[in-house]
């Protein structure tokens, strides 16, 4: 029987390995709860939902590729970046996904730091992209 790879086992890897960096992560926003005050620092995880893919000919579609968005936020555009970093450093290493072989993360890279003024106090941000890919283990 085929396994379908799912996305939700690979989000979680990408939380998991952020939170060991020390950082505090949000999936897919920030918490819109009454006397929610944002950290100095902190990353919000925008996965898609990625994509079952053809391991040969044969049309089983047991691989897994997506494309996960880590927006950095801090107080500060050092702050940010320095997030960023964090990111980076917490993503080099492939991640543990239970049944799956997990490559190594993609540096994606993303744009420059921006300056959110939506927001009080305003905050600045800086969205990376890692490439995630697997296989069954």
């Amino acid at each position: 029987m085929t396994t379908v790879p799912d996305v939700l086992p690979h989000s979680d890897a990408v939380q998991a390995a952020l939170e060991a960096a020390e950082l505090t992560v949000y999936l897919g926003g920030t918490p819109t709860t009454a006397g929610w005050s944002p950290p100095d620092t902190f990353a919000v995880l925008y996965p898609d939902a990625g994509m079952a893919v053809r391991e040969s000919l044969a049309d089983q579609r047991t691989d897994f590729d997506s494309t996960m968005t880590i927006t950095c936020v801090g107080g500060s555009a050092e702050r940010a970046l320095w997030v960023a970093g964090r990111v980076r450093r917490a993503l080099t290493a492939p991640l543990v996904v239970e049944g799956r072989s997990c490559w190594p993360p993609e540096d994606l890279g993303g744009p420059p730091v921006a300056r959110d003024d939506d927001v009080t106090p305003p905050v600045f941000y800086v969205p990376v992209q890692y490439r995630i890919c697997s296989t069954p283990a």
